[in-house]
């Protein structure tokens, strides 16, 4: 029988914590045991090429948000569930979709 590698827990962080990294991160906040921010692309393609980018970052990390679109709105909310709250995976992410964000407003007619 072969053994398989074994996966620690992520760690919850701390409320400080939390409160420290966000400050890196203006546009998300804390929603209870969350994290959470809203975008508006220019148009309904550019918010669905956001989710597209996000995707792929998502896939890389094996840590996957919850999202919500809504015509140029998309809502992202990330948590890691295994934990119970936010870890480290989910500030990572948070940091990712910024910069997917990023990339999308640049890629836009100006």
């Amino acid at each position: 029988m072969s053994r398989g590698s074994v996966v620690a827990m992520p760690r919850l962080l701390t409320d400080d914590e939390i409160t420290r990294q966000l400050r890196d991160l203006p546009s998300w906040r804390r929603a209870g045991t969350a994290l959470t921010a809203t975008y508006d692309a220019a148009s309904f393609s550019a918010a669905v090429r956001l989710i597209d980018l996000v995707a792929v970052e998502a896939e890389q990390m094996d840590h996957h948000p919850d999202i919500a679109l809504s015509w140029v709105t998309t809502t992202w909310t990330l948590s890691t569930h295994s934990a119970g709250g936010v870890t480290q995976f989910d500030i990572e992410l948070a940091h990712r979709i910024d910069e997917c964000a990023d990339e999308i407003n640049r890629r836009q007619p100006q």
